[in-house]
């Protein structure tokens, strides 16, 4: 005999369980046959070759045993497949986590033993690699190979099957990325497909990409600049790779591939501005470029709008929340005012921000708080860190560590982490305002800002500084700067002029390595 009440239960299940990842995927290869999806050198893939080559890698995992909740690791370099692995993994309802191509091996066994991958992906150079991971990651029980120079998966010859959106609820764990570990051991943020489908949307809705985008990714596709393929893929677009980040390639792939629309990092603009002439390349065909990661010197990128166009839209997020924040328009770029290019814009549509104090409370406008944020690409938690996810996520919003104020008109100004303020002498001095000063001196190409122990102010400001090619650093000249333009308190005490900054393995200035030598004595960072 049936049970109605349990039928209403399932129907409303089935009912509510919303859109995923596969049902998106699915759209996107469906859509289109003889487009281009993927251009990578030479090799050259349209939909219906993406699409049979997901069906043939979804069925290669599906025989290593990945199914609904197993987890899928990969370390690739950037190549088609490295998202290619990732559409199956979905489709299987399995939870993709993308591996660190410069990490050590015993930073990858961390990180496959936290994730409780199963299964993991590489590429033919990188096999005897993998099968060292897999003799040492105790929860690793397959190896799946991707051919050196793409196509299905080596001695696997199975048969394309017809896409399907997969057994995963909105839910279920998707993407369980590891953040770069700058403040110490990286954490396992957990994404159920709710979170992606949502960050397409957001992009979609938000971002300013083009029509027909044809959008260069150069950054690793298995982590942050993933996320930008669906999207254009949804829209019949072409995804041009590019193995890593060279500032004269980077040009002459946006000429010859006629791109529209790309990704990047400060790091990344300061470099084609400092080693290359962006202005008398044809760049006509480019629209936008998403900068991302950490806040642009205004100055730098004043001049980056001047040499290379009006194209830079600002994108404020975290991998907290599949990168949804807040976002600064090109519309917003045509401005005068240096202050102005300092803000990181507005909330995106569907994300509710707030400025919290130390009380929890709403800080007046105009004074800085904690960036405190609730949308439906916010994470589930941290694996395996139940304490940390909870003070993440405490009273439903997620807690940012990012500081920041509110102008009259609603533009955010992020001041810097909880982290990296500087308490000098009872006064509360943020990094970023210092940094910002700096490279507004003509001779300094980027900065990198810490607090170091004082024994009578408590901390002072330390400043590390990337002179500009051509260009050499008056310390003493700048530091008067430095108290003309901001105030003797933000002047630095120190100043280490430096060949290059330190970075993460995502491109981040790598402050921790910056503050080690000078609190390598101290139990915690605090003077």
């Amino acid at each position: 005999m049936s049970d109605p009440v349990h039928e209403r239960s399932a129907c409303a299940a089935t009912a509510s369980s919303g859109v995923t990842l596969g049902d998106l995927i699915v759209q996107a290869l469906t859509r289109h046959s003889s487009a281009e999806a993927f251009v990578a050198g030479d090799r050259r893939l349209t939909y219906l070759q993406v699409r049979d080559l997901v069906s043939r890698y979804a069925a290669a995992l599906a025989g290593r045993g990945a199914g609904l909740g197993t987890g899928v690791a990969m370390l690739s370099p950037n190549m088609p497949e490295s998202w290619i692995v990732q559409a199956a993994t979905y489709l299987l309802g399995a939870r993709f986590t993308g591996l660190q191509a410069l990490a050590s091996i015993e930073d990858h066994v961390v990180v496959c033993a936290d994730a409780g991958a199963e299964v993991l992906v590489v590429t033919a150079p990188l096999e005897e690699h993998g099968r060292q991971l897999v003799a040492e990651a105790g929860s690793l029980r397959q190896l799946l190979v991707i051919p050196a120079a793409g196509g299905p998966p080596e001695g696997d010859h199975p048969a394309a099957r017809p896409l399907d959106p997969g057994p995963a609820a909105e839910t279920d764990l998707a993407w369980l990325q590891y953040t770069g570990g700058t403040t110490g051991k990286p954490k396992g943020v957990q994404q159920p497909h709710r979170s992606m489908v949502q960050m397409v949307y957001a992009h979609l809705a938000d971002f300013e990409q083009p029509r027909s985008p044809r959008y260069l990714a150069s950054a690793p596709l298995t982590h942050a600049a993933g996320l930008g393929v669906l999207p254009t893929l949804l829209r019949g677009g072409t995804v041009v790779i590019e193995p890593g980040f060279d500032p004269g390639r980077f040009l002459d792939v946006i000429e010859a591939e006629r791109v529209n629309c790309a990704s990047g990092i400060p790091t990344m603009i300061y470099t084609l501005l400092d080693h290359e002439r962006p202005e008398t390349r044809d760049l006509s065909s480019l629209e936008v470029i998403w900068y991302a990661t950490g806040p642009m010197s205004p100055v730098r990128l004043a001049e980056a709008r001047e040499r290379i166009g009006p194209v830079f839209s600002q994108i404020y997020g975290q991998t907290e929340s599949t990168g949804i924040g807040t976002v600064l328009p090109k519309a917003a770029h045509e401005t005068a005012s240096l202050e102005r290019l300092a803000s990181c814009g507005r909330p995106v549509v569907g994300n509710r921000v707030r400025l919290a104090g130390e009380d929890g409370h709403d800080v007046p406008v105009g004074e800085v708080g904690e960036i405190v944020m609730r949308n439906r690409g916010v994470m589930l938690g941290y694996r395996n860190l139940p304490e940390e996810t909870a003070a993440a996520l405490e009273g439903g919003w997620l807690h940012t560590g990012d500081l920041a104020r509110q102008d009259d008109e609603g533009l955010l100004y992020i001041v810097g982490r909880k982290k990296d303020m500087i308490i000098s002498g009872g006064f509360n001095i943020y990094a970023s305002e210092v940094e910002a000063a700096l490279t507004a001196h003509p001779s300094v190409g980027s900065a990198a800002v810490i607090g170091v122990p004082d024994d009578r102010w408590g901390e002072s400001v330390a400043a590390f500084v990337v002179a500009r090619p051509g260009h050499d650093v008056d310390v003493p000249a700048l530091r008067s700067f430095v108290k003309r333009v901001k105030g003797s308190m933000y002047s630095p005490k120190k100043v280490v002029v430096v060949d290059s900054l330190p970075r993460t393995t995502v491109g981040k200035v790598d402050k921790k390595a910056l503050r080690a030598p000078y609190w390598s004595d101290s139990a915690r960072e605090v003077h």
